[in-house]
């Protein structure tokens, strides 16, 4: 009798280990100060920012608000929402902020469960956060979005305190509720509504296995292949039939012949959703749907290239025709170019909150997922850390996650995330030097790109 075999976890144990030893070296080699900054460049962080006795008002906040913002764990992880579906879950969040005497706009640029809300004033630097709500279906909240909008909403009102006081900054806050990342690029509708039009850089975090100040996140895009061929009788005149489904499953292997040739991080998953009615009657039509995935932006356009040569290789071979269609419905979704000066104000506040985030390059590449906060990304410096809700070993997307995202470590890391989140948007406020340096890094990497042009 067969059945299904238990995967390995040797790999998984491995990487486990890598982590470990990676972690330990740092430590080794660091001074008495701590571990060097996110990009490696310096033995300890940087100088600078907002006074210290603003960020302990931002801290005391945000510890404040922690029964609020265990509801709003709550309440959204028992009631879970969908992508473009999250009007509860929207509302909830609107709520919250109503009684603190903030006015949110519901439905903002022109997404129904999206909501805007804004202190301060317009006419100097603006910093957005972010916050998603939406769920996975079937599973909910396995993602953990309910903590990563009490974390956008806790930073916003943190902010509140400081930016409504006299020892308020020149500048602007938005927090910005942001729709239906699960399979698709809420921020990107979003962008391209206006939602970015006078913000200068944007942050957020989102939950995981362990605290992380900068890991890969891949770019993705979605893609489907239609093939259409000539039915015939399988059986009595197969020779006047042009099988669909042959090339469904040519462009299949074409898949895994091309994953030789793919870089290391490259990811690409293919379901065959249509494949014929009947054995007796050759395929008129077969439906391939695929996620392709890079760690690059010019990569993954290098990968979907390859793709559509893949596609119009089996409909040659097989003589049907095939439509391409990419991001059908959805956008693309960048890769996330994280700004490390400001990852370095996220690793000081969360120092000072007792985590200790990981730098890149010690937890390995290949655990890489996407978001579409990698859009954002490319048109203003922004940062998207983790935080840590369970146990290294527990994976996004699944129903031990799930549990996770309801925990008391996940109302834990709201509070500590939401004290990051202002403390990190305070020194960007604050300290022109800081937001020099920023503009100036991200102008190095390559500046702004115009993200709906990029993959024409």
């Amino acid at each position: 009798m067969s059945r299904t075999t238990p995967p390995s976890t040797a790999y998984l144990d491995h990487l486990v280990a890598e982590t470990a030893g990676r972690r330990q070296a740092l430590t080794r080699v660091a001074p008495a100060g701590g571990l060097g900054a996110v990009g490696g460049q310096d033995a300890t962080l940087p100088d600078g920012g907002a006074p210290a006795a603003l960020h302990s008002t931002i801290e005391r906040a945000a510890e404040r608000l922690e029964p609020e913002l265990a509801e709003i764990v709550r309440r959204l992880h028992e009631d879970p929402e969908t992508a473009f579906e999250e009007h509860r879950s929207a509302a909830t969040l609107i709520e919250v902020l109503a009684r603190h005497g903030v006015e949110a706009e519901p439905g903002a640029h022109g997404v129904p469960t999206a909501f805007r809300a804004e202190i301060g004033d317009p006419a100097g630097p603006t910093i957005a956060i972010c916050a998603e709500y939406d769920a996975l279906p079937g599973i909910g909240h396995a993602c953990g979005h309910n903590v990563i909008a009490a974390s956008g909403v806790g930073a916003f009102l943190a902010l509140r305190e400081v930016m409504t006081s006299a020892d308020a900054p020149a500048g602007r806050v938005v927090l910005l509720g942001t729709p239906a990342e699960e399979g698709h690029t809420g921020k990107e509708v979003l962008a391209r509504n206006g939602a970015l039009d006078g913000i200068d850089a944007a942050i957020m975090v989102h939950p995981y296995g362990l605290d992380v100040a900068d890991q890969v996140w891949l770019g993705r895009r979605l893609l489907t292949w239609t093939f259409t061929g000539r039915p015939a009788h399988a059986s009595a005149q197969p020779y006047m039939g042009r099988n669909a489904l042959d090339a469904a499953s040519l462009a299949y292997q074409g898949i895994g012949l091309l994953r030789q040739q793919m870089p290391p991080v490259d990811r690409v998953h293919a379901t065959i959703a249509e494949g014929g009615t009947r054995p007796s009657i050759i395929t008129e039509r077969a439906v391939v749907h695929l996620y392709a995935r890079s760690k690059y932006a010019d990569t993954l356009r290098d990968l979907s290239r390859r793709l559509d040569d893949i596609a119009y290789g089996a409909a040659r071979m097989t003589g049907t025709d095939v439509e391409i269609t990419w991001d059908d419905g959805a956008h693309p979704s960048l890769p996330v170019r994280t700004n490390q000066r400001l990852t370095d104000r996220w690793v000081a506040a969360q120092r000072r909150r007792g985590r200790d985030p990981l730098p890149a390059g010690v937890l390995s590449e290949t655990l890489a997922a996407s978001t579409d906060f990698g859009n954002i990304s490319f048109r203003i410096p922004g940062i998207h850390p983790l935080v840590q809700v369970s146990t290294p070993d527990v994976a996004l997307h699944t129903a031990e996650f799930a549990a996770a995202a309801a925990s008391p470590a996940a109302v834990s890391a709201a509070v500590d995330s939401a004290a990051g989140l202002a403390s990190t948007a305070l020194d960007y406020l604050y300290d022109a030097g800081l937001r020099a340096a920023v503009h100036a890094e991200f102008a190095e990497e390559g500046g702004a790109v115009d993200v709906p042009a990029y993959f024409d």
